[in-house]
């Protein structure tokens, strides 16, 4: 599909008959993540933006991007998400928490106000690229809830944190607001680009 995508991954399972390709089309536009629907995994459409970059002083203003799969809950598809934020000192990536509908992933229920986890330890604010904690992969433990999240840190290293998909969806509640449908700023695709 065109343009490149800098991050990309297929929900699980079909959507109304459709693969669904959660994804970051990288263009001029800026940085935002983007769902598209296709029958056949060759011909795309139905290009929706789900999640924006903020703007201003929000710890991911400058672009967002997905980290590893959506992992499907009964509330939704919980997405971990990484942010940007330029500093003086250069870029500073953190993740953080949205919550796609079930049914119309293409609307996203509830967005973290905060990030949840960022480059802290030495190992991940001192490497090739500093200040990066991004993830790429996960598993999810035998009781069903413990996540195994892998991820990059520094662009030197490999790393594993632990965490609950309860408490992400807890945390969520407290601490994420309501989104409404995207107001789209970005055009997606390019002109003289089909789409279905």
């Amino acid at each position: 599909m065109q343009p490149d995508d800098k991050d990309a991954a297929l929900l699980p399972r079909r959507i109304d008959g459709n693969y669904a390709l959660v994804h970051r089309p990288m263009t001029d536009t800026g940085a935002h993540v983007w769902i598209s629907y296709s029958p056949d995994l060759r011909n795309w459409g139905g290009h929706k933006l789900v999640l924006q970059a903020r703007r201003g002083g929000w710890w991911d203003a400058n672009k967002v991007g997905l980290s590893p799969p959506l992992i499907e809950t009964p509330r939704g598809w919980l997405m971990l998400y990484h942010g940007v934020r330029q500093t003086a000192s250069g870029s500073l990536y953190r993740l953080g928490l949205a919550l796609l509908d079930l049914a119309h992933p293409d609307q996203c229920l509830l967005r973290g106000d905060m990030w949840v986890f960022g480059p802290e330890a030495p190992y991940e604010r001192e490497g090739d690229v500093g200040n990066v904690a991004v993830p790429c992969g996960y598993t999810i433990g035998t009781d069903g809830d413990t996540v195994f999240l892998y991820y990059g840190a520094a662009d030197t290293s490999l790393a594993l944190a632990t965490g609950s998909i309860a408490r992400m969806l807890r945390w969520l509640d407290l601490h994420g607001s309501a989104v409404g449908v995207p107001e789209p700023v970005v055009t997606f695709p390019p002109s003289g680009m089909s789409v279905v």
